[in-house]
């Protein structure tokens, strides 16, 4: 008897924890397990993020680089006008925006949380254009918004130390928590490469970044070239951004299924 009330109070814990730790993400309302706070997990990012601009090579090239950061922009101004229609401009709240182009023959690009966006010169003969780059950017930003990196990081403090909160793993176990990020992202490992997200993740930030990059103007039928011509790479063993981002058939055929969604939010751009 005992024993089974034991049970029935870890039970209801356990729901409870999951419960109070569950949070929403934009557009797909997607309920996800999430202990790591916004401002934690962004001052993890911006330490790496310092790191990464110390050994990358930024882009001497003024022209792409004024593209990344046009294109970053409007993305990010598409991301605070719908966080801001539908009451959520809070979860942006200490985001530092950036967006960098680095002179790299890969074909890669990635985001960490807080709004910091790299772009590999290699991606840009595949993007090809301002509509094309979005397609990236804005699908990099969508796993920022979504939380993505904060429900990896959440799922790993859960299994490793008990599901404390990153604040409390970096104040009692700095070197571990280092460590712990660093598996999750991959970042202090192999400096630039992000660890895979999940199927999941991936197929969420293909709808948000469509949504998004609408929303500034882009039309969401370039997502499909672009996909198209990266999936084109891989038999020359394939680029560094398809092997953190899957791309086959499939992939493009649900992109072509949510691009009617990301449609009523497009508009030609007519600046802001």
């Amino acid at each position: 008897m005992r024993n089974f009330l034991t049970v029935k109070i870890i039970v209801f814990l356990a729901v409870s924890f999951l419960l109070v730790s569950c949070s929403t993400v934009p557009i797909s309302g997607r309920g996800q397990f999430n202990i790591v706070s916004d401002q934690s997990i962004s001052s993890l990012s911006f330490q790496q993020y310092q790191t990464f601009l110390q050994k990358a090579k930024l882009s001497s090239d003024p022209a792409k680089t004024a593209m990344v950061r046009r294109v970053g922009v409007r993305i990010q101004n598409a991301v605070e006008l719908y966080m801001r229609q539908n009451m959520m401009s809070d979860q942006l709240s200490g985001f530092q925006w950036e967006f960098n182009l680095v002179d790299d023959d890969q074909v890669n690009a990635w985001a960490l949380p807080g709004g910091k966006v790299v772009v590999y010169s290699g991606i840009l003969p595949i993007t090809r254009d301002d509509a094309g780059l979005a397609v990236v950017i804005g699908h990099e930003v969508a796993h920022v918004i979504a939380r993505h990196g904060n429900e990896r990081m959440s799922q790993a403090l859960m299994v490793q130390m008990g599901g404390v909160a990153l604040s409390t793993a970096l104040s009692s176990s700095p070197a571990a928590t280092q460590q712990l990020w660093n598996q999750v992202f991959g970042l202090g490992t192999q400096v630039g490469v992000m660890l895979p997200f999940s199927r999941l993740h991936e197929a969420e930030a293909d709808r948000l970044g469509l949504v998004f990059m609408a929303m500034a103007g882009y039309d969401p039928h370039s997502a499909v070239g672009v996909w198209q011509r990266m999936a084109a790479q891989k038999d020359g063993g394939g680029p560094e951004f398809l092997s953190t981002h899957p791309s086959d058939a499939t992939r493009i055929q649900n992109i072509q299924g949510y691009i009617p969604e990301a449609m009523q939010y497009y508009k030609p751009y007519q600046g802001w």
